[in-house]
């Protein structure tokens, strides 16, 4: 093998490594967390909290998920005064004027935007959302449920509640935002289907994703050592 021949089998043999890295870290990590999600609802299905917590339950709700997160609310940015002048300029001495006159205009509001505030305990139960902090204190019903969206890095939440014009949600970090994504979609099921319900997709899941495990692409190539 020529060098320019061997140095792109080298590269191409890394970035098929970094693909295959990355694609078994997502996988493992979604294995993991629906086999956290199923001793979760087979918790709940016992009527068994599945984290200790302070929250007052109301009947027959169950705490399924609790991490840290930050709460978010719909305003607007800053705005600003729009305004113009009218007037007349009048001479006082050799190149100095003085200027009368009134200045009106228009208070234009800032855009809408996602106000993002303090940092507190999220609660996930069998009949809602729970954000408790310092400041705020709010929840989000899944009997009132409209719909939520989520930002592409399973991070960020937005909650659409028919009880509550101004939408809402919560900021999580990297590991918290994609477990909340997936228990979550379980408790929304559970709370329409029932829990039993929930188990059974949560077995279909961890049975595909066994399936859909990644695997090192066969690579007409030999190992970057021996490409040295």
């Amino acid at each position: 093998m020529g060098f320019i021949a061997n140095w792109k089998a080298k590269r191409a043999y890394k970035h098929a490594m970094a693909v295959y890295d990355l694609s078994i870290t997502d996988w493992q990590s979604d294995v993991e967390i629906f086999q956290k999600a199923r001793d979760a609802f087979v918790l709940a299905e016992k009527g068994e909290d599945v984290v200790v917590n302070q929250t007052i339950q109301k009947a027959g709700e169950i705490v399924l998920w609790t991490a840290q997160g930050q709460f978010h609310e719909a305003g607007r940015s800053a705005g600003q005064y729009s305004a113009t002048s009218q007037g007349l300029s009048i001479p006082v001495v050799a190149g100095i004027r003085y200027r009368v006159g009134a200045t009106r205009g228009t208070y234009v509001s800032g855009d809408p935007i996602q106000k993002y505030g303090e940092v507190g305990d999220v609660i996930l139960t069998t009949n809602r959302v729970l954000f408790n902090g310092m400041f705020n204190t709010k929840e989000w019903l899944f009997s009132k449920w409209n719909g939520a969206a989520a930002s592409a890095d399973e991070t960020d939440y937005i909650f659409h509640v028919s009880n509550r014009q101004k939408t809402s949600g919560i900021l999580f970090g990297a590991r918290d935002g994609r477990e909340f994504n997936r228990f979550l979609s379980c408790a929304l099921i559970a709370a329409e289907y029932g829990i039993d319900r929930v188990i059974k997709e949560i077995d279909k899941n961890l049975k595909e994703l066994e399936e859909d495990k990644p695997v090192i692409p066969p690579l007409e190539m030999k190992e970057p050592k021996q490409l040295e």
